[in-house]
């Protein structure tokens, strides 16, 4: 009986289901596309089988192991063949007995064709893809998919309506449904990522592979430990795991078990390696020829949506199904309140709808985390690309461009607007997204409400418009906050690479205050935005309670019945327009920040370029010309009137030695730079014969291994590699490193001398093996007896057959060249071999004079102090800080040199930038929460979010218990009375979130400027020892990316986490106030939730720091090409840079990737969760007996129920922690060990201290670190006031060591340094080192006037800035120049040469005139006129001061009136150079013999 009721009833169903036309429709339209695809597959199969019916044979009969889904898109296939034949089956029965209509014909029809469709499809790929070498299933069937997907869903969406209008349909229609959405969007994922194993880019990686893998995989040490193997477990993972994110498992499984580090991180798909995402970004980058060749906004970002449009595909689908599956809930929330409602509804509806809620939200969840996924790893890619970009663009710039675009804000391109225009991907679908959920929430609203819809919109329509003059103003105030940014940026750059002048000179704490006045003035504009974002926040977010007002109040004024069914329909509709609304600021915040973003790299890359084809390049065969210039007029500027070089012709022979001298400022070095073609032609020809090598007059030293700088990419050949060591005189400064030729270099060689620096540079010239030398001034940071091994080993022994062009200001070196070029004012004004012009013109001789008389002065003096036996003198070393291992006089013997070399790699000055392990300390929270008036504004932010919410609740509470629940029952209260409490109620909660968006806008911003003072007061005053172990892009990273989190990303953060917590506890409160018993389901739910997060954690923390400690070699690596750009394009390095920028965005990107994976592994799981303790929760709400719980309040928990998941809470909380990684590192860089005092009140001087320059050294005691040997050794001495004392030494004796103890740069172990009779240990710092002054060996000029480099600290007037200039011999130079004082100096002094910008560091010890006057190889880098011309005018300004030399050139030191050499830390030698010459057996003899026989020679 039951059985023939059933049957009945599935009669009764089918009949009304015929009568609905659109089901006929749908099912003609199926049968249609099946049929026309099923013709166009067979043709196109056809054609492709008579075409290639030989190339099909020949292919090897294996299976296909490149399409990663082929075996699951088979099954499918096959799967739904059989599911239609079914179908069929079924239908034919029920024609059988029933009859015939049409809609069952039209069915027969559609499922006939889909059987043999899909089993042509699974012929055609078993056939077509199973033998076929393809890494993609066929367009063809791709396009069918999508196609396929979009039909079911269609199909879904009527099935709905016919359910409610029939209120039942057959289950078997359901099922089909519902699989074929399933089947469809499994075959639109496949279709766009079911590429091969190898990569979908194999073309771009097809030469590389056809190489060793083996080698490959050597040299990439991106290799995981994950079960031994290196693996890519993303990229090998099946349809399930990478469905449920499960292969990312093994990797948080190794996390919790051990701290992870960067080698445990698995490396990347190949299609997401750096080399490849840029080479197809690259081949997808046009320039726009109308606008000279340049890159276009509108070019750049077309590139990259084409290198990610399979991506912007796939998740603009996911973002479709996840916004229909977020509108399922509202659209029957009045449904199954009505339900609650009815004695008479349907058997089995309640479950139904169940299954409905059930499946809406699941498959929400889980299209919201594959679609957040894929958006991460498009943030990845879009990452990748912009940096090699950048960073490629970098390597090819002219030299105009570079000093128009500094490396601060290169800095900032690579930090800050990569970073935000990745960080877009979040937002790239919200642009179609929100209209589209305005439309359904406006549907929805207008099946509840009627006419009331159009008011909304009216009211939204409003809202959106008000978008338009904030994004304006938010585009200005962001614009004004990166160029604030950059100008912090960039003197906080100039301020580190300079940190040891500063120090030197007293000058940290001005260079601190610049900082904190621009981080001022970037401030104003910070809170400016940031104030405009709290306000639209809080506008957007009023804006849904604003909405809903206004509706219900329209509802009440036409008499239109508000139902509580219906009303919870429109709040939850509300609620959801709450997102969009709400991110609708956000995202026209994010347009506009990555429009500015966008414009900002665009006029990078629009930067002028090197011009390729300054240098003609000669053949090889049949010419003697090496290098050769006619009629070449030169200028570092194109539009300045005045003309660097003019008039040059010469021709350099293969085979010839060319020496280069004149005075400063001649044009030596830009001789040098037109040459290599750096700089900008007006006219004439340059051609060149061969490769080319270059020593830069300031060294460039990379970061890194000593032997790396020297081998510079090229193959080890250990015989040569040996001899080179040994002419550049480098082997005895290597056993004295404990690692050797292993040591690390700090950076820019901050642990290196000067002459080891440009030893190394040397040393790497020469092993490149070029066929052309271009050395500038290579001898200048050398002393007498290392420049005479370098002239006579290197450039008459290595290169003694190639071409070598050498500038230099030591004459002797002049005689053994075959060609000398004399240069004045940019022209060359004498040429010829030594003889030729020496009696042949006046600019020679001038250059020649005080040679001659320095050494006729040297003559009278001793002219019989010839030995025979001569020391090693050589020039000073600054060796590593952390190994200054110098020897006792007995310690030479191998055990101990032995002993030294078996220092652990912790002995290293530069190590691996320290990381804390495991949970963010709770330390690190309270203190960011407390830096502010103690953390008082944090309870009263609590209190506000807990209001708002309260509120919020009480007024859903309010409008549901205040409405009837149909139209049958009488309203409780009237229109009015309902409309007043609700708008009070919603009010109130509106001006809970104003006060707690300013308050935390307001913590947040007063938080990030102390620990921004805190952080650079800590980094300025730190000791020196922490900048040369630093490399500053660890700082850097820091104060820009770090801060830049601080600044904006926590408070936001810590705003989405109240929000979660709030919004998730009251959802609980609600659901569990109807239904007590749900906490049974909810307790483990949530002990669930917090053990996956626990697990989750330790992986995922320690992979969020590694992205930011893997951050800082990139900007590293940018910065220091920069400054190495000449040489690395010189040596035609580009290349290899651009590798190592690869290895190190892939190393950055790797724990970036696979971060995103481990949130997502979490994220799923919780969702799941989620799903389940709400479908429990239905099921126990339908079994409640009707009448028991009021319907309103049951729907209003099913409402709050929809948006219940812990995922949320944990998801910002984690989020949080990474984000307080930056706090962290901030919080590291605050408490460095701090050098002793600026100033001590107990010890004040006197204004006239010191008035002698008396300097007492007492039992001198000095070491570099704790563990280390001393480097000096019990000093006593003294240095009368008012003399001059010359300081000499080889290597490592402790000249340098000494200078730095007396300005306490380094602190006595033992003894002490009287000044005047002053403990110099017991003053001030800043008292201490303002009174003496030094011109350091590097002379260093900052970015900005010429009057800010000779008086930073604004004391002197113009008249005493004049005299100083004349008395170095710049004055009549300035006074030609157009700015005078203001003339502008660009970064590093790029535009001054190198002897100008010594006498500039002249000029400031002439303003300053003190007492005590320190010359560290002052006048290494000027002719030697220059050089006495400068020591005359020290003599005479400085008469009645000491001054302390320490120099190379032994002319330099004839007239002081006392020497000190130095060996070993202790004094060896101390007299007056006169009675030193006496003694012919004394080492300053035997230096001195040497330098005159050098010049005699």
């Amino acid at each position: 009986m039951d059985a023939f009721e059933e049957s009945k009833k599935d009669m009764n169903i089918w009949r009304l289901f015929s009568q609905s036309s659109a089901a006929i429709f749908l099912h003609g339209f199926s049968a249609s596309s099946h049929l026309i695809f099923l013709l166009i597959l067979s043709t196109s199969w056809v054609c492709k089988r008579c075409r290639m019916p030989n190339l099909e044979n020949s292919k090897s009969a294996l299976k296909n192991s490149y399409i990663l889904y082929y075996w699951a898109a088979l099954i499918s296939c096959m799967s739904l063949s059989f599911c239609d034949l079914l179908l069929y089956v079924l239908n034919y029965l029920s024609v059988y007995k029933r009859g015939w209509s049409d809609l069952k014909i039209v069915a027969q029809l559609d499922f006939t064709f889909r059987t043999l469709t899909w089993f042509v499809i699974s012929a055609y790929l078993h056939i077509q893809c199973s033998h076929s070498s393809e890494r993609k299933f066929p367009i063809l069937l791709r396009i069918w998919w999508a196609f396929y997907f979009l039909m079911s869903c269609s199909f879904l969406v009527i099935l709905l309506d016919l359910y409610w209008k029939y209120s039942s349909l057959p289950l078997l229609l359901w099922v089909s449904n519902v699989v074929s959405i399933i089947t469809g969007l499994f075959f639109c994922y496949a279709g766009l990522f079911g590429k091969g194993r190898e990569d979908i880019y194999f073309h771009f990686l097809e030469p590389l592979l056809k190489t060793s893998s083996s080698q490959n995989n050597s040299d990439d040490k991106q290799g995981p430990c994950i079960g031994g193997e290196n693996v890519i477990p993303y990229e090998n993972a099946n349809l399930i795991s990478t469905f449920t994110f499960a292969w990312i498992y093994p990797l948080l499984a190794l996390g919790y078990k051990k701290t992870l580090d960067l080698e445990d991180v698995p490396r990347l798909a190949n299609c997401d390696s750096a080399n490849v995402v840029f080479a197809h970004f690259k081949s997808k980058l046009k320039f726009d020829h109308g606008n000279g060749g340049q890159i276009s906004t509108h070019n750049l970002v077309k590139a990259l949506i084409f290198l990610m449009w399979k991506e912007i595909l796939w998740t603009g689908l996911l973002s479709i199904v996840c916004t229909l599956a977020s509108y399922v809930g509202p659209y029957l929330i009045d449904a199954f309140v009505q339900y609650l409602n009815s004695s008479h509804a349907p058997k089995y509806k309640d479950y139904a709808l169940v299954f409905i809620f059930f499946l809406a939200k699941l498959i929400r969840g889980l299209s919201d985390r594959h679609l957040f996924f894929q958006l991460r790893k498009m943030a990845i890619r879009v990452r990748t690309a912009l940096f090699a970009i950048i960073y490629k663009k970098s390597l090819k710039l002219s030299s105009h461009a570079k000093q128009s675009h500094t490396s601060g804000e290169n800095i900032n391109l690579i930090c800050v607007d990569v970073e935000r225009i990745a960080f877009f991907s979040w937002y790239l679908h919200d642009i179609w997204r929100v209209p589209i959920q305005i439309v359904l929430a406006l549907l929805i609203l207008y099946m509840n409400l009627g006419l009331a819809s159009l008011v909304s919109f009216v009211v939204i329509m409003i809202l959106m418009l008000a978008n338009i003059p904030v994004g304006k103003l938010q585009e200005k105030f962001q614009a004004e906050l990166m160029d604030s940014k950059d100008r912090r940026m960039k003197v906080t750059s100039e301020a580190l690479r300079n940190i040891r002048i500063l120090k030197l000179q007293g000058w940290e704490m001005k260079f601190m205050a610049k900082i904190i006045k621009l981080r001022k003035f970037e401030t104003r504009w910070l809170k400016k935005l940031l104030y405009t974002l709290a306000m639209t926040s809080f506008f957007f977010l009023s804006a849904p309670m604003c909405v809903s007002v206004v509706t219900f109040g329209f509802c009440v004024l036409m008499g239109i019945p508000l139902e509580s069914g219906k009303v919870l329909s429109a709040i939850s509709t509300f609620e959801i327009l709450q997102v969009p609304i709400y991110n609708l600021p956000d995202t026209i915040s994010m347009i506009v920040q990555t429009k500015v973003s966008l414009n900002r790299i665009v006029s990078f890359l629009c930067l002028d370029d090197l011009h390729p084809n300054i240098v003609q390049k000669l053949s090889r065969d049949g010419s003697d010309v090496a290098v050769e210039i006619v009629n070449g007029n030169f200028s570092w500027d194109l539009f300045s009137p005045n003309i660097t070089l003019k008039n040059l012709n010469f021709q350099v022979y293969q085979g010839m030695q060319v020496a280069v001298c004149g005075s400063i400022g001649s044009g030596k070095s830009s001789l040098l730079s037109c040459i290599l073609g750096e700089m900008p032609k007006i006219s004439g020809a340059i051609k060149l014969n061969g490769t080319k090598a270059y020593v830069a007059q300031s060294p460039w030293i990379q970061s890194g291994k000593i032997i790396d700088n020297i081998l510079f990419g090229k193959e080890m050949e250990e015989e040569r590699y040996e001899m080179i060591l040994e002419a550049c005189s480098l082997k005895k400064d290597l056993e004295l490193f404990a690692f050797g030729d292993q040591t690390i270099i700090g950076d820019r060689g901050v642990n290196l001398s000067g002459g080891q620096k440009q030893r190394i540079q040397i040393a790497r010239a020469l092993y490149n093996d070029a066929d052309i030398y271009l050395l500038d001034d290579p001898f200048s940071a050398v002393d007498a007896h290392t420049g005479t091994h370098l002239f006579k080993e290197c450039l008459l022994g290595i290169l003694n057959s190639k071409t070598v062009i050498y500038v230099t200001h030591q004459v002797e070196f002049l005689r053994s060249a075959d060609l000398i070029l004399v240069m004045r004012n940019g022209m060359i004004t004498q040429a010829g071999k030594y003889e030729e012009i020496l009696s042949s013109g006046t600019d020679f001789m001038e250059l020649m004079d005080p040679q001659k008389k320095a050494l006729a002065k040297l003559n009278s003096i001793d002219r019989e102090a010839i030995l025979d036996n001569l020391v090693n003198g050589e020039e000073d070393g600054d060796i590593l800080c952390s190994e200054k291992s110098i020897q006792d006089d007995e310690e030479r013997d191998p055990k101990n040199y032995k002993t030294d070399k078996l220092i652990g790699p912790e002995g290293q000055l530069v190590q691996e930038e320290k990381r804390e392990k495991g949970e963010v300390s709770l330390s690190v929270y309270w203190k960011y929460i407390t830096t502010i008036y103690k953390g008082a504004l944090i309870p009263l932010i609590l209190l506000a979010h807990i209001f708002f919410h309260l509120l919020l609740i009480v007024s859903c509470y309010w409008m549901v218990l205040a409405t009837p629940v149909s139209n049958d029952v009488r309203p409780y209260v009237s229109g009015s009375t309902l409309i007043f409490v609700y708008v009070a109620l919603t009010f109130g909660s509106s001006f809970c979130v104003l006060i707690r968006s300013m308050l935390i806008v307001t913590v947040g911003c007063k938080t990030a400027n102390l620990l921004f003072n805190k952080m650079h007061s800590c980094i300025f005053r730190a000791p020196l020892s922490f900048f040369d172990s630093t490399p500053s892009g660890r700082i850097l990273n820091r104060a820009s990316i770090d801060q830049s989190v601080v600044d904006t990303s926590i408070p936001h953060q810590i705003e989405e986490l109240l929000i979660s917590i709030i919004g998730f506890l009251g959802a609980t409160a609600v659901m569990s106030q109807v239904a007590w018993k749900m906490l049974i389901v909810f307790i483990p739910m949530t002990v669930t939730c917090i053990w996956y997060r626990q697990f989750y954690i330790f992986a995922a923390r320690e992979l969020s720091r590694l992205v930011g400690v893997c951050q800082a070699p990139i900007i590293q690596h940018l910065a220091e090409s920069s400054l190495g750009l000449t040489t690395i394009r010189c040596f035609n390095k580009e290349k290899r840079f651009m590798d190592t920028n690869f290895k190190l965005v892939d190393a950055y990107s790797r724990p970036k990737f696979y971060f995103s994976g481990a949130v997502e592994w979490l994220c799923f799981r919780m969702d799941m969760l989620a799903s389940i303790t709400y479908v429990i929760f239905l099921i126990f709400l339908i079994l409640v007996p009707k009448g028991v719980l009021s319907p309103g309040v049951v729907g209003l928990a099913v409402t709050y129920g929809l948006s219940l998941s812990m995922q949320g809470v944990v998801w910002d909380l984690s989020s949080l922690e990474n984000k307080m990684i930056s706090v962290e590192r901030i919080l590291q860089y605050a408490c460095i060990p701090s050098e002793p005092p600026l100033s001590v009140k107990e010890n004040m001087l006197g204004r006239e201290w010191p008035s002698q320059g008396k300097i007492d050294i007492v039992d001198l005691q000095v070491r570099y670190a704790p563990h280390l040997p001393l480097v000096l050794r019990g000093l006593t001495c003294t240095f009368p006031g008012g003399m001059n004392i010359g300081i000499v030494g080889r290597t490592g004796s402790g000249k340098s060591t000494l200078v730095q103890t007396l300005f306490r740069i380094l602190e006595p172990t033992i003894g002490q340094i009287l000044i005047d009779g002053i403990n110099i240990s017991k003053i001030g710092l800043h008292d201490l080192r303002s009174r003496l002054s030094i011109i350091p060996q590097d002379p260093i000029m900052f970015e900005g006037t010429l009057r800010s480099n000779l008086d930073p600290l604004e004391e002197y007037t113009d008249e005493q800035i004049w005299e100083a200039l004349d008395r170095c011999q710049l004055g009549d130079k300035i006074r030609k120049e157009e700015g005078k004082l203001d003339s502008a100096v660009i970064e590093n002094g790029e535009n001054w040469s190198m002897g100008q910008r010594q006498l500039v560091c002249l000029g400031r010890v002439l303003l300053k005139t003190s007492k005590v006057l320190v010359l560290d190889e002052a006048t290494a880098s000027v002719d030697t006129a220059t050089d006495h011309l400068i020591h005359q005018t020290i003599r005479k300004h400085f008469s009645g001061s000491t001054i302390i030399t320490i120099a190379h050139r032994i002319t330099s030191i004839l007239d002081i009136d006392m020497v000190l050499l130095l060996d070993n830390g202790i004094i060896l030698e101390y007299d007056s150079p006169a009675k030193l010459l006496e003694v012919k057996s004394s080492s300053f003899a035997k230096l001195v013999n040497e330098y005159t026989q050098r010049c005699s020679s």
